[in-house]
Formats: C-alpha cells, sequence, structure tokens
C-alpha cells in the first residue's frame, strides 16, 4: 500500500512537472482548453490542467522581417520585370493571428505579390524606376488593411530590388552614358564661359587701372609744372624787388649825398647811354641835361688838351 501512494505521489509530480510553463518574454501562448480557445497567456509562470489544456500557438510578438522572393510584374508600357520585396510585421493580437488565417505569412506573401501587380500595372517603367517612395507607401496602407482581422500591423514595405530585362538594362546604361557625356559637355562649356568672363574682367580692371594710373601721374606732372611756375614767378618777383630796393636805396643815398646839378647831368647821361645800348636809333635829352652835357663835353676836351700839353 505504501509503495502504490508513492507511485501515485511520483506521477501527480511528472504531471505537475510538465503542464508547467514558463511564457519568456516578447512571446504569448494561446490555450485551448477541450479544442476551444481558452486564453493567451503573458510572460511568467502558468499551469495547464492535465488532458483538458493545451497550448495551441507560441506566438512571436517582436516585428518580423519576410523577405519574399522576385515577383514578375508588367508595367503600363508592357515591360516585364523582376521585384523582390521585404515586410516588416508585427502580431498584435495573438487570437486573431491563430485563427484568423491559415499560414499568415503565406497569405501576406500572395497578398503582397497581387498587390504589387496592381500598383505598377498603372505606372511606366521610368515612373517605377523613381516612385519606389509612392509605392512603399501605397502598399504599406494596402497590406495594413488587409491583414487587419488576422492580428497583423505592416509597419514597413520595402521594395528591395528592381529588376529590367537585359536589353532595357543595356538601354538605360547607354542613356546614363549619353546624359552624363552631355553633363559633361556642360560643365566643361560653362567653365570655358566662367573662365573668358574673368579674363575679360581682368582686362577691364587693368584697362581702369592704367587710366586711372596715367591720370594720376598726368595730375602729378600739371602740379608739378604749376610748382615750377609758382617757383619761378616767386623768383622773378623777389628780383624785381631786390632790383627796385637797390635803385631805390640808390636814390635814397644820392639824396643824403645832396649832388650837383652837374653830377646828377652826368648819371642822366650814363642812364640814357645805357637805356640806348646801341641799339637805339634816336634819343631825346631834355634842355636842361644838353646844356649841362655840352659843358660837361667842354670840360672834357679841356683835360684832354692839358694832358697833352703835358
Amino acid at each position: 500500500m505504501p509503495f502504490l501512494i508513492l507511485i501515485l505521489i511520483l506521477i501527480v509530480l511528472v504531471l505537475v512537472i510538465l503542464n508547467l510553463k514558463i511564457v519568456p518574454q516578447a512571446y504569448v501562448y494561446v490555450v485551448e482548453r477541450l479544442g476551444a480557445y481558452h486564453a493567451t497567456w503573458g510572460t511568467g509562470l502558468h499551469f495547464l490542467v492535465p488532458m483538458v489544456d493545451r497550448v495551441s500557438k507560441k506566438v512571436n510578438l517582436k516585428e518580423l522581417v519576410a523577405d519574399f522572393p522576385p515577383q514578375p510584374v508588367i508595367t503600363k508600357d508592357n515591360v516585364t520585370m523582376q521585384i523582390d520585396t521585404v515586410i516588416y510585421l508585427q502580431i498584435t493580437d495573438p487570437k486573431l493571428y491563430v485563427y484568423g488565417v491559415d499560414n499568415p505569412i503565406r497569405a501576406i506573401e500572395n497578398l503582397t505579390a497581387t498587390t504589387l501587380r496592381n500598383i505598377i500595372g498603372d505606372l511606366e517603367l521610368d515612373q517605377t524606376l523613381t516612385s519606389r517612395d509612392i509605392i512603399n507607401s501605397k502598399m504599406r496602407m494596402i497590406l495594413d488593411e488587409a491583414t487587419d482581422p488576422w492580428g497583423i500591423k505592416i509597419n514597413r514595405v520595402e521594395l528591395k530590388n528592381i529588376m529590367p530585362p537585359k536589353e532595357i538594362q543595356d538601354s538605360m546604361e547607354k542613356q546614363m552614358k549619353a546624359e552624363r557625356e552631355r553633363r559633361e559637355k556642360i560643365l566643361q562649356a560653362e567653365g570655358e564661359k566662367r573662365s573668358a568672363v574673368l579674363v575679360a574682367e581682368g582686362e577691364k580692371e587693368s584697362t581702369i587701372l592704367r587710366a586711372q594710373a596715367a591720370k594720376e601721374a598726368a595730375i602729378l606732372q600739371a602740379e608739378a609744372a604749376k610748382e615750377a611756375m609758382i617757383k619761378k614767378a616767386e623768383g622773378e618777383a623777389e628780383a624785381i624787388r631786390k632790383v627796385q630796393e637797390a635803385t631805390a636805396a640808390g636814390i635814397q643815398m644820392l639824396n643824403a649825398a645832396s649832388p650837383e646839378k652837374a653830377v646828377i647831368a652826368i648819371k642822366s647821361l650814363e642812364a640814357f647811354e645805357k637805356a640806348a645800348d646801341g641799339k637805339a636809333t634816336k634819343i631825346i635829352i631834355p634842355s636842361e641835361i644838353q646844356s649841362l652835357a655840352g659843358l660837361a663835353t667842354a670840360f672834357k676836351e679841356l683835360v684832354v688838351e692839358d694832358k697833352e700839353v703835358k
């Protein structure tokens, strides 16, 4: 009897241990009781009723990344290309995720392919290649709305690769090469134009500087000539002043000496002699000076004769 009790206790302990469940962080367990949904267990320790409860699904609440293979799509201008997408999703309602749709990731993949075909079908090739953000936004809104009954939220949709046909790629490469060459020529022409403008501006500034230098030189020369003329005029004025002062001094000395009329007459004759300087053809002499001059001549002849007699 004690042995049976011990076996029973061991069986109970084993059942308890086997039915204890620890739910880790960022996970939840969807539990069914007698085949129907019973509860959603969060992080922590939980106990399953043996033979009654079971864990239907372990659900990951972290953001998931679904990378789908390339899908063939046809653009509005009938170009077939391959596009692969990456979906970032998160489970918000574990119950809907478990019971809303069978194989949710597969369902999202098919929904992504059909949505992508619908969007690309309304765009031409060039628009498809340049409108990634628009395509991503449209797909995210459509997928998020479609997956809401499944307890899934679509956070982001990204077009990873857009692969046109080989001949289209070759044509695009040639077009890009031609565009780069065109831009290079434009840049070269703009550089040459800029260089010519700079050279012209340099020549213009050089001409202006030369004109300014010539103007300044002419001004300096004019100022120098003006200064020389002023100095010359000042010198001539000084000379005239000196002559006048000398003449005035001589007159003053003669007045101070009280000269006789004969001396004044002789000086007057000397002055007339200097005035004539051998060039005058006629000199008018006052009558008083003429009489004195005759007297002076007679006196000079007497002196000469007296010298000869001696």
